[in-house]
């Protein structure tokens, strides 16, 4: 790499950086994300087992693989490098601040962490863009466009498990394109390695293997493509001979002694590699395998049905693939970047397909498909999800930047594209306004610790975090079972009988009654899952039909020079962390 495109990327990672640390204690310390919440209370349980020294070493082992063992995160939602990986890294920073092994600061730590991961992510990007297409200023603007991109950003601020699987991935597709352009014993260690940490990190990692299969075979046929497709014959003719060579018996016996040895041995050793890093990086997936197969069953269920979980119900009739396409061009990209992508999408693969039928480039087609392996066969299998949370698609926003800056590259109006996704900054500085001002959920818990006296009862909402946030002994708190069936004949005479008797009722998010009041067609939904009485209340509450009325409301749109973008309609998962809308009504008939 020239010393300028270094000077180059070294900027854009300051810039990635920089945007992903900028409010990085968004929720004022107060562990906000369901997800970095869990992760660090299983992160601070784990501790290293004591071993009596007169043990055997047969014996110590069994003690520190024991299912029983204060090493095992008994947690298999995720894979265990994250929590592994947090633990040692808070460990080692305790000796310089002591406060950061605990609970409180782990998630600090764990957001500081997603920031670099993805701001490296950005490096591999341009190297996987520059060896795919060989035009250093493509591989700069698609290390620039990941590095503006706005769900990248976001989840960034959270210590989760996607942003660290995201970096995994493009590390092991990086080490895939070089080892497909040199079959070395090095570039097949590392894809082994880079493959091994992502299944590590999360399951779902496993697609990897359809591109690392286009890594090693696609040659064979590139190969032959160049041979036949050179010749002075007619199209029609060509395509006949190269699939008659395809399936003839004689050429796969011939490509086996010159290739398939090298193919099959590369691939074994992957394999191999993959196996120790995984047993390393998870060894309760092996020696607590029935726990571990049980909650692996239990996500893939999830996957299959909304239904499962209540705050999955956003889901229902949701329509797959359109919904992450739009969730992804309207929010995840913004709408300049999105138009770029999808153009860039399209352009990119019809040239391939093009190309595929010309001599010539096989490097470069090579590199292209097992890019493209991944993103149509991930996007395929993460499309027909019943749960869309915006996060499953984080791995495909590094490819949307990469068709991004081919496109603008290989358009003659390369200054009016420039300017034109320029526009994209009005958006990306909306969206980190939002970083600039207290939570939502804090400004709202602040407002009810200055009007809400002692004693008072206030109606909060289940399954949603709860307001006012911290210990409150001197307030009486009841959760309404909302989600619970609208059949159920106890349901609504409680939730009647508590509105009666309430002081106040707080909505911390629109996690509960954005989903609930779609679901009132009972003729096509499940007896227990159909809520219409649920979504009169709704209408009532917000309408003002009950003696509950709004006294405050606590919102934070993406925002810039006073102009506020309502991204309410966005995935639920995509405000309800970071800046949720906060609604506190007031019992008029209350004596308090």
């Amino acid at each position: 790499m020239k010393y300028k495109n270094k000077i180059l990327i070294l900027i854009i990672f300051i810039i990635a950086f920089s945007l992903r640390i900028y409010g990085f204690n968004w929720d004022q310390g107060n562990h906000l994300h369901p997800d970095e919440r869990m992760i660090a209370m299983v992160a601070e349980k784990i501790t290293f087992p004591t071993i009596d020294p007169k043990l055997t070493l047969s014996e110590k082992f069994g003690v520190l693989f024991d299912p029983k063992s204060s090493l095992n995160p008994h947690f298999f939602a995720y894979g265990s490098f994250p929590i592994y990986f947090l633990k040692a890294v808070c460990y080692l920073l305790s000796f310089i601040e002591p406060t950061l092994i605990n609970y409180d600061k782990m998630n600090l730590v764990g957001r500081f962490l997603s920031a670099i991961f993805d701001s490296l992510t950005v490096i591999f990007i341009y190297k996987i863009t520059l060896i795919t297409f060989k035009s250093n200023k493509k591989a700069i603007f698609a290390a620039l466009f990941y590095s503006l991109s706005i769900l990248p950003i976001q989840l960034s601020h959270f210590y989760a498990v996607d942003v660290l699987l995201n970096f995994f991935i493009f590390f092991t597709l990086y080490q895939t394109i070089c080892l497909y352009q040199k079959f070395n014993f090095k570039n097949a260690f590392f894809v082994g390695l880079g493959f091994g940490l992502s299944l590590a990190t999360k399951i779902s990692a496993t697609v990897l293997v359809f591109s690392l299969g286009i890594g090693l075979i696609i040659s064979v046929f590139l190969s032959l493509k160049k041979e036949i497709f050179g010749e002075e014959i007619s199209f029609l003719k060509k395509i006949k001979k190269y699939l008659r060579k395809i399936f003839s018996l004689k050429f796969w016996s011939l490509k086996k002694q010159h290739q398939f040895k090298d193919i099959i041995l590369y691939f074994l050793l992957i394999m191999f590699v993959v196996e120790i890093v995984f047993i390393i990086c998870e060894p309760f997936a092996i020696f607590n395998f029935s726990e571990f197969w049980r909650q692996l069953n239990e996500q893939e269920t999830m996957t299959k049905s909304a239904f499962v979980f209540p705050y999955t119900l956003q889901y229902v009739n949701t329509i797959p693939y359109i919904y992450q396409l739009k969730n992804i061009f309207l929010w995840g990209l913004g709408p300049v970047f999105g138009i770029l992508s999808l153009l860039g999408g399209v352009y990119t693969f019809s040239k391939l397909i093009k190309g595929l039928f010309t001599p010539g480039n096989e490097k470069s087609e090579g590199s292209q498909l097992i890019l493209f392996s991944f993103f149509i066969i991930y996007f395929l299998i993460v499309g027909k999800f019943a749960i869309k949370f915006n996060r499953y698609c984080l791995p495909l926003y590094p490819i949307f930047a990469i068709f991004a800056a081919n496109f603008i590259f290989s358009f003659k109006k390369k200054k009016l594209i420039i300017i034109f996704s320029s526009l994209h900054l009005f958006w990306l500085f909306a969206f980190m306004n939002i970083y600039n001002v207290p939570n939502t959920r804090v400004s709202a818990t602040e407002w009810i610790n200055q009007n809400i006296s002692p004693g008072n009862t206030i109606l909060r909402e289940h399954w949603d975090d709860g307001l006012p946030l911290g210990y409150h002994d001197d307030i009486n708190l009841i959760d309404l079972p909302l989600y619970d069936p609208d059949n159920d004949p106890q349901k609504w005479p409680l939730i009647q009988n508590y509105l009666k008797q309430s002081d106040y009722l707080i909505i911390a998010s629109n996690r509960l009654y954005t989903p609930l009041q779609k679901l009132i067609n009972c003729e096509n939904l499940p007896e227990d899952k159909c809520y219409a009485t649920t979504a009169n209340y709704y209408k009532d509450l917000f309408s003002g039909k009950l003696s509950y009325i709004k006294v405050a409301e606590f919102s934070n749109y993406p925002n810039i020079s006073g102009f506020n973008i309502n991204d309410q309609s966005a995935d639920e998962s995509f405000t309800v962390y970071d800046h949720p809308k906060v609604i506190i009504f007031k019992n008029t008939h209350s004596n308090n």
